[in-house]
């Protein structure tokens, strides 16, 4: 796991979601989980921030869903735990259907 340095706003993916419509976010992989983990304040301000663009995906390759070798499950946890209520919807599921035109 990466150390726990505190991050700035303004890093490469903040400035592209920002910067570019039509850029959007992938949570996947034990990556989207580091990410929201190795700084919750500033990853709770992402979230809330590019809540419109970031799309929730699972990289578990457990067959239960669950367990310390699902990083699915555990991001899941991480983003009930610093996602906005209302952004919540958006990036597990919402955001996918409006962007694939699932709906």
């Amino acid at each position: 796991m990466y150390p726990k340095t505190p991050l700035v706003a303004g890093g490469i993916s903040d400035r592209l979601l920002s910067d570019y419509p039509n850029m959007y976010g992938d949570l996947s992989a034990g990556s989207g989980l580091n990410a929201l983990l190795r700084d919750e304040a500033h990853a709770r301000a992402f979230l809330a921030r590019h809540q419109d663009k970031l799309l929730y995906g699972s990289d578990c390759s457990d067959r239960d869903g669950a367990g310390s070798g699902c990083s699915g499950s555990q991001q899941i946890a991480a983003l009930r735990r610093l996602a906005p209520p209302d952004a919540l919807q958006k990036i597990l599921y919402g955001n996918a259907a409006r962007v694939l035109r699932i709906r």
